[in-house]
């Protein structure tokens, strides 16, 4: 037992280290803002199918990152300025826009366009995007133990803690409107524009660390 434990110790490291990159609750405000009025089986739809494409998308990364990256002959850096800047780019245009963008009204085929949107952008990049694939990453190559089944239980422990953010995201996602009137409808409008702010600033700082290690990478010069 205290051997399963010790390798299942990834589970509180991934938890901690991908909680603050999926942001659920910061994000459910996101997609909230983004989403508009809409009726609750709605988000409850769009929550469950983020939830399963964000939980496809760890394992995926998790699994065949590496091998992907290395295929299409993409470095991790070059991952963080492509990424960092598409949510730049969404949080930009989300500020300029109010803190939101063209909100659907409750017609079926409004709820249709929504759903169709379930993974871009509402799984990639927001819910998981560059940061997600970097840490990911990285804990998939600090996962590897002497012996098949230390390391095993190791990349175990990161699906797990990935499966409790899952879980997180689909209670946050579903139950995005009852967050939002939580805060009074000025407030919103305010924290929707913070959001909007926050995510511009996010996308900058990940693109700004893919730029330094590619400048880092470079020969020095005589």
């Amino acid at each position: 037992m205290d051997h399963i434990a010790h390798n299942l110790a990834t589970l509180p490291l991934a938890f901690a280290a991908l909680l603050p990159v999926i942001n659920p609750v910061g994000t459910a405000l996101i997609i909230l803002g983004m989403v508009g009025e809409a009726p609750a089986p709605v988000f409850k739809r769009l929550a469950l199918r983020v939830t399963i494409m964000m939980m496809i998308f760890i394992v995926v990364t998790e699994v065949l990152g590496q091998t992907i990256l290395r295929f299409f002959g993409i470095s991790l850096p070059v991952v963080q300025v492509g990424g960092g800047l598409t949510l730049a780019a969404m949080g930009w245009k989300m500020l300029s826009s109010g803190g939101k963008e063209a909100a659907p009204t409750p017609g079926a085929s409004d709820e249709e366009a929504v759903l169709e949107r379930a993974f871009y952008p509402y799984t990639f990049p927001l819910t998981v995007g560059p940061g997600t694939i970097v840490v990911v990453l990285t804990l998939s190559a600090q996962a590897t133990r002497p012996g098949w089944q230390a390391t095993l239980l190791a990349h175990a422990g990161i699906l797990l803690a990935a499966a409790l953010l899952a879980a997180l995201v689909y209670v946050c996602y579903r139950y995005a409107p009852k967050l939002g009137r939580m805060l009074p409808r000025s407030a919103f409008n305010g924290v929707q524009q913070l959001i909007s702010f926050i995510l511009l600033c996010i996308g900058a700082q990940i693109a700004w660390g893919g730029v330094s290690a590619l400048l880092a990478s470079l020969p020095a010069h005589p």
